[in-house]
């Protein structure tokens, strides 16, 4: 079973939040907040800020705390997946993309209202949770969202949140 931890950051600016567009293997686009894989010796923080720095240009100068975690559970297709999601604290830059793994194609500053619309087509861990956070924001502790995907299919599988 292959394992890997990602880390993500929820990134505010005058109200919009700054959102990637992905690339995948299969040559589909998927939107999503910018962050990536955490290398091993990395801690979760110092691997988002280069991810965020190398998707988008934008420099985070603090984390303010944890929004949430993502485990994702594929037992078909051989993998499991832990995310932590975590809000700026500030940051500074102009958007410029120059991501190694050539996956991000795109980073805009999104309206709250426009999110729903581009995330639509990222897999369910990934738009559920940030649709939750964007549309109604807890203001403290952190929230867990714990999915299981059925199938060995990636055309055809089926995820369900877990309680």
């Amino acid at each position: 079973m292959k394992q890997w931890q990602v880390a993500g950051g929820v990134i505010e600016h005058q109200g919009r939040v700054l959102l990637v567009e992905n690339e995948r293997r299969n040559g589909s686009f998927d939107w999503s907040p910018p962050g990536g894989v955490v290398d091993p010796g990395e801690s979760v923080l110092s691997a988002l800020t280069r991810e965020v720095v190398e998707e988008t240009g934008i420099v985070v100068a603090s984390w303010a705390r944890h929004l949430y975690s993502v485990t994702v559970e594929a037992p078909d297709l051989g993998w499991h997946m832990t995310a932590s999601i975590h809000l700026s604290g500030g940051h500074e830059g102009d958007i410029a993309i120059d991501d190694p793994d050539g996956i991000v194609t795109q980073a805009r500053w999104v309206e709250r209202h426009e999110i729903s619309a581009l995330v639509v087509s990222s897999p369910r861990w990934l738009h559920e949770p940030l649709l939750a956070w964007t549309s109604d924001p807890w203001a403290d502790g952190t929230q867990e969202f714990n999915y299981q995907v059925l199938g060995a299919d990636r055309a055809s599988f089926q995820v369900i949140r877990l309680a």
